[in-house]
């Protein structure tokens, strides 16, 4: 049985940056991955513009996952946007990556650092004995039995803490899922906006397409058009915490883009239109997150509380993908307020021996909208990579790492930590 100081589930915006600062810290570190290589939402759902780290005019997530964004966007041979701008949406201030090369620039630094790697993979049994995790792994080739000092659950849909038999939650509502395409084959300044609209509303009407389909309702198929498909479908009722619930996802992803692509081809204008891409899988918004020993709340986020164990900063507008799947609900941050994440919202509140980072951080339904986005996944990662170094070395829990500890340790790798407010944490 092969012995881990660290054991990171999921290789995605949270978990290569964890699995890395467990590595940076001294630690022997196994990352585990589902997928064929790692990246998660930013690779195989391709949504790889994973904003934002900047707050009015001002850098406030940096660390890990930045310096890799950095790395592939100079790799790329492109060039950062311009973060100062303020006036311009939040959307225009993203970073755009090329998913490919960022996905094997995350190999080469796993690879680089040392950390165990296991694709393929996925934990089928997690017990903690009140000294160890005992982790049952399996691959391709079966069941591996593996053990850890310390727990980091970045599946996102705390996939490892619901193994243990840890509570989770669910909200009665989830935000729709999107898979990704790219369409081309048309010239948008060319179509009939009025015919198109009305033969849409008639599609939707005989169920040849679906109300979420386009991602809103009212007259979404020029905007839709225009953005080429990219992160526009919406998947409404889907349930990205299960196999069953995936499996599903994936079904409905298929017909969606089979019904728009098979209208499309009907429509004056769009007779050539090509499919060019489809992201490897669903997009999943929201699924799970943790029963924690402190929960985010929409106004916490609104207001920029900063607690005395707040580990990182997040800034991103509260963004609700409706579950009926007619658009978003955007509430955007007073200027000069910028969230931030505490580390109690990262620890379950029954087992103080294993954190989260990425979307399954204890929070509700709005403030999770925001905190997702992947740039505070990577914050959260690194945090979250550091406490299970640090806790496993000192020997106690995750909450018994002093607070002055890990804001040093964050800081020596780059990392942004907010200010200190309130009480001093212990």
């Amino acid at each position: 049985m092969r012995r881990y100081d660290i054991v990171v589930i999921g290789g995605g915006p949270s978990g290569v940056p964890a699995a890395v600062q467990a590595a940076r810290l001294g630690a022997r570190t196994l990352l585990v991955e589902k997928n064929a290589g790692l990246g998660g939402t930013t690779t195989y759902a391709n949504i790889a513009f994973p904003g934002l780290f900047h707050a009015w005019g001002e850098q406030v997530i940096a660390g890990i996952g930045w310096d890799l964004v950095c790395r592939a966007v100079e790799l790329s041979g492109e060039e950062l946007p311009d973060f100062s701008d303020d006036d311009r949406p939040h959307w225009r201030r993203q970073v755009r990556l090329n998913a490919p090369l960022y996905g094997a620039l995350l190999m080469e630094e796993v690879q680089h650092r040392g950390i165990d790697l296991r694709l393929h993979t996925m934990p089928a049994s997690v017990r903690w004995t009140g000294e160890l995790w005992e982790i049952q792994l399996c691959g391709k080739d079966g069941l591996e039995p593996v053990t850890a000092r310390r727990l980091v659950d970045c599946s996102g849909d705390a996939d490892a803490i619901g193994l243990a038999g840890l509570p989770r939650r669910r909200n009665p509502e989830r935000q729709p899922g999107t898979i990704d395409i790219r369409l081309s084959g048309y010239d948008v300044a060319s179509l009939d906006r009025d015919e198109l609209d009305r033969r849409c509303a008639e599609a939707i009407g005989s169920g040849a397409l679906h109300p979420a389909d386009l991602g809103s309702r009212g007259r979404p198929l020029l905007p839709f058009l225009d953005k080429r498909g990219e992160n526009a479908i919406h998947l409404v009722g889907i349930d990205g915490a299960t196999s069953e619930g995936r499996t599903a996802a994936e079904l409905a992803g298929g017909a969606a883009i089979l019904r728009i692509y098979r209208f499309l081809r009907t429509l004056p204008g769009l007779e050539a239109v090509r499919l060019d891409f489809r992201a490897a899988e669903v997009g999943v918004r929201e699924s799970l997150t943790i029963d924690a020993r402190t929960e985010v709340t929409g106004e916490d986020y609104l207001t920029g509380r900063n607690r005395p164990d707040a580990v990182c900063h997040s800034f991103y507008p509260i963004d609700i993908h409706r579950p009926d799947g007619d658009g978003v609900a955007k509430t955007h941050l007073r200027h000069g307020v910028v969230p931030t994440v505490p580390r109690d919202a990262m620890v379950p509140a029954a087992n103080p021996y294993a954190v989260v980072a990425g979307r399954c951080v204890g929070s509700d339904q709005a403030a999770n909208s925001a905190l997702r986005v992947q740039a505070t996944a990577m914050a959260t990662g690194q945090a979250a990579g550091a406490l299970a170094a640090l806790s496993a070395d000192r020997g106690g829990d995750i909450v018994s790492v002093p607070m002055s500890g890990l804001r040093q340790t964050l800081v020596r790798f780059g990392a942004i930590v907010p200010p200190l407010s309130g009480d001093p944490a212990p």
